[in-house]
């Protein structure tokens, strides 16, 4: 098998690049939704989206509903699973009483999310009450905890996978603060003891546990009755959880997509400090565009995904070649062989991840500087002791001296040096806004900064007309009269995607009609249409135009211009080509369409049609 040597040797883009575009099947998520399904939950409501009452069944069934449709387009290999308890009927592989693991056909219990399933669940509040039921599993005088039976269930689900190359999450959804309310002395106290236990060995195994409480109309959440201690809030972290998906379903959906996408790891690096020292560090892609997902390719009669498969045939034979490919590549009539391992050690620039350098000031970095979106880095300790100590100590000194580091990124990727900027903790009322750690950028060679070239008057630009004070100051003014306050990247949505995820859900849950998607990125025409930014516009207006400018004749008489323009340098490049023996000789079809337009432009020609038709009209008008 002959290498191609502008693939062998090719300058790849930094192998950790497309891993933010698209992540490794070694980062997914196990999740079990775990839904308090006792009558509480049918009984209380509160204000929906359309200001009608809806009860913390239907809220939470329609915020997982959604969380779904969403996970199932960026996460797909994300696995899930739903499970009530509190119910009257029992379905888990325990055969607990209480716990109800609800799934669809050809789909197991913890497994990835389906269109059916999506559709199914949708609409389960119709039949839950009679398939079903719901009832208090924790009653006084009875030996039942629903809750220990569903925690256990949900680490069962969970047992899938290894902790190291998965996520394990349990989220879970109740109104009830007090679980174990209805119950007095030592049966409370053990059956207290019994379910926090459980809790633990489930954290033990490397599952976090998060609650997603709701709030009833006239009393709040009390998560220091019980649930404070069962997934680990004290101090400071309990004075600061606030049970924000209480009262409005869109804050809940909220809520439920931040515990969903939380911050992932992209890749584990090794950061050389000095020689003898290393520190472990993780990296996480903060903001990368969206694309649409990979495609993937179905059987038409099965509708199920198809596997490929490569095989290698024999050039002289003809058979199929069952071992393993070598590479080769010709160097003076004879291949040079080469193992996978060989070609992975060429590839190599550098034994180190990321190496230090040294420190300069950070008035050296400017914003230009900045050739993609940077990577925000934090310590480890997992593989390497110690790391988060020497982290912390860099990291305070760089903010105490103001020196961002300069490091060297090498390793079986495209060399780049990098600026690893030190970024102070923002804490806030409502907790913390920014986390402490490093933002590494990545700094351009001289080669990828262009200079411009300031422009002196002279023959060619001495026409250019350039912007008077006056001018300016105005399109200053109307500039500070449309600036958005708090703008993010964040706040707006690809109107393209949105659509395209629209049909994509519509055509797999066979929806009638497809969802509604707002483009928030038309203007505001309310916002422009303010008084303050119409004078504004008019003052700009008038400075640049002047009082008699007639915007219609303007457009008329620059399309004009434009279409004489596009006349005279087709003419012009029309006389390189003889049309006539091109014609004579059967040629025309050689050249390409753009060519072909030339003749038809210099001639005041029709340009529309395929290639076969614009040879037409040109015979035609050559009367050929």
């Amino acid at each position: 098998m002959e290498l191609d040597p502008e693939d062998v040797f090719k300058d790849e883009e930094d192998d950790s690049d497309s891993e933010f575009y698209q992540q490794r099947e070694s980062s997914k998520e196990f999740v079990v939704y775990l839904v308090d399904a006792s009558p509480k939950m049918f009984s209380t409501t509160c204000p929906g989206e359309d200001q009608k009452d809806e009860t913390h069944f239907h809220m939470v069934v329609s915020c997982i509903v959604e969380s779904l449709k969403t996970q199932i387009i960026n996460r797909s290999y994300d696995e899930v699973a739903i499970c009530f308890f509190n119910t009257r009927e029992k379905r888990n592989l325990q055969d607990l009483n209480g716990v109800f693991v609800y799934n669809v056909a050809e789909r197991e219990y913890l497994d990835r999310p389906t269109a059916r399933l999506i559709k199914d669940f949708d609409s389960i509040e119709e039949s839950f009450l009679k398939e079903i039921g719901s009832q208090y599993g924790i009653v006084s005088g009875s030996r039942e905890n629903s809750l220990y039976n569903a925690l256990w269930v949900a680490q069962a689900l969970l047992r899938k996978g290894s902790a190291k190359t998965a996520d394990k999450r349990i989220l879970l959804f109740t109104n009830e603060d007090d679980p174990f309310g209805s119950m007095q002395g030592a049966a409370k106290t053990d059956m207290t003891r019994t379910t926090l236990q459980r809790a633990r060995d489930a954290q033990d195994l490397g599952i976090s546990i998060e609650l997603l409480p709701l709030s009833r109309r006239d009393e709040e959440f009390k998560i220091s009755l019980f649930y404070a201690e069962l997934i680990g809030l004290e101090g400071d972290e309990l004075s600061q959880f606030m049970p924000s998906a209480g009262q409005k379903m869109e804050d809940m959906k909220d809520q439920l997509r931040k515990c969903m996408f939380t911050k992932r790891i992209v890749r584990k690096i090794t950061f050389s400090i000095t020689s003898g020292m290393s520190i472990e560090l993780n990296t996480y892609a903060l903001i990368r565009p969206t694309t649409p997902g990979a495609i993937t390719w179905l059987n038409s009669v099965t509708n199920r995904p198809l596997k490929t498969e490569r095989s290698f045939i024999c050039a002289d034979t003809g058979a199929l070649i069952h071992e393993s490919p070598k590479l080769a590549h010709a160097y003076k009539n004879e291949n040079i062989m080469f193992s996978v391992d060989e070609l992975s050690e060429i590839k190599r620039i550098s034994t180190g991840q990321l190496r230090l350098l040294g420190f300069k000031p950070l008035s050296c970095l400017k914003d230009y500087h900045n050739l993609r979106p940077p990577t925000f880095v934090f310590p480890s300790d997992k593989e390497l002791i110690g790391s988060t100590s020497i982290f912390i100590a860099l990291h305070r000194s760089m903010l105490r001296l103001k020196r961002f580091a300069v490091a060297f990124q090498g390793g079986s990727s495209h060399a780049r040096l990098v600026a690893l900027v030190a970024q102070d903790e923002i804490v806030t009322g409502g907790g913390q806004v920014e986390p402490p750690g490093m933002h590494m950028i990545y700094l351009p060679y001289c080669d990828d900064i262009r200079d411009i070239d300031e422009e002196f008057p002279s023959e060619s630009n001495a026409g250019v007309a350039h912007a008077s004070d006056d001018q300016i100051k105005k399109a200053a003014a109307l500039i500070k009269r449309v600036d958005l306050k708090d703008f993010s990247v964040c706040q707006f949505s690809n109107p393209a995607l949105q659509r395209h995820y629209a049909v994509l859900q519509a055509l797999a849950l066979e929806e009638d009609e497809m969802p509604e998607c707002k483009d928030e990125t038309l203007p505001d025409e309310a916002g422009m249409a303010r008084p303050g930014v119409v004078k504004a516009i008019e003052e700009i207006k008038l400075a640049v135009y002047g009082d008699k400018y007639d915007e219609e004749n303007v457009k008329v008489n620059e399309t004009t211009k434009k279409r004489k323009a596009a006349a005279e340098n087709a003419k012009d490049e029309s006389a390189n080509y003889d049309w006539a023996s091109l014609a004579d000789k059967g040629q025309l079809k050689d050249l390409t369409v753009a060519e072909l337009k030339l003749y038809l432009t210099a001639n005041k020609l029709p340009v529309t049609g395929k290639k076969e038709v614009l040879i037409s009209r040109i015979l035609t008008h050559m009367e050929k």
